[in-house]
């Protein structure tokens, strides 16, 4: 039996929410996919090792530190600005405070500016690849190391970029199993922290 009339209007709205709403689960992955191959929206490139060359010319990286509203920590970067050849590793540090009497555990989100950088700024190492867990009182500084692509001279937006701004934003995420009895006042499982 064919559906009529507003069974048939139902069902047709009822087929497009689920597509929608498929589609926009699948964007998420997909976007950050896209981010991570091309730069797009500053999202920077991650390497195993330093680059093989270093030019002459040299480029000026800032560092950025923010953290969302309800981030309890304290963040900054150690050093506001570093000049290094393109090609060369840098090694930059940032400073994360917990003043709270409670473990909170934080993950920073990152991006470069300007975007068009993205593709050529890359991470060797990071304290944003994983979680970080602050004791009440603790104080940490957190490395980075990096380092510009060289191809960012031959690039036809990248070649005129002198500048690049890296920038964190850090948030309170929910404290890992080993962490949650120290709230509860049992230190018998509770891990250490992993920098």
């Amino acid at each position: 039996m064919a559906l009529q009339g507003p069974q048939k209007t139902v069902v047709q709205l009822v087929g497009v929410v689920v597509l929608m709403g498929g589609l926009a689960w699948a964007s998420v992955p997909f976007y950050d996919w896209f981010c991570r191959v091309t730069g797009f929206g500053g999202v920077t490139g991650v390497a195993e090792q330093g680059s093989d060359t270093v030019l002459d010319q040299t480029i000026t990286v800032r560092f950025d530190a923010s953290k969302e509203r309800d981030m309890p920590w304290q963040f900054t970067p150690v050093e506001r600005e570093m000049e290094i050849k393109i090609g060369e590793t840098g090694l930059a540090f940032y400073e994360a405070y917990n003043p709270t009497a409670r473990p909170v555990a934080g993950q920073a989100s990152y991006n470069v500016t300007p975007y068009s950088a993205g593709a050529f700024f890359e991470k060797i190492a990071c304290f944003c690849f994983e979680e970080q867990v602050l004791q009440p009182g603790e104080r940490v500084e957190m490395p980075v190391t990096f380092f510009v692509d060289p191809e960012i001279v031959e690039d036809r937006d990248g070649k005129y970029v002198h500048t690049i701004t890296l920038s964190y934003t850090f948030y309170e995420i929910d404290l890992p199993e080993g962490y949650a009895a120290l709230e509860t006042g049992d230190t018998a499982g509770a891990g250490t922290n992993t920098n």
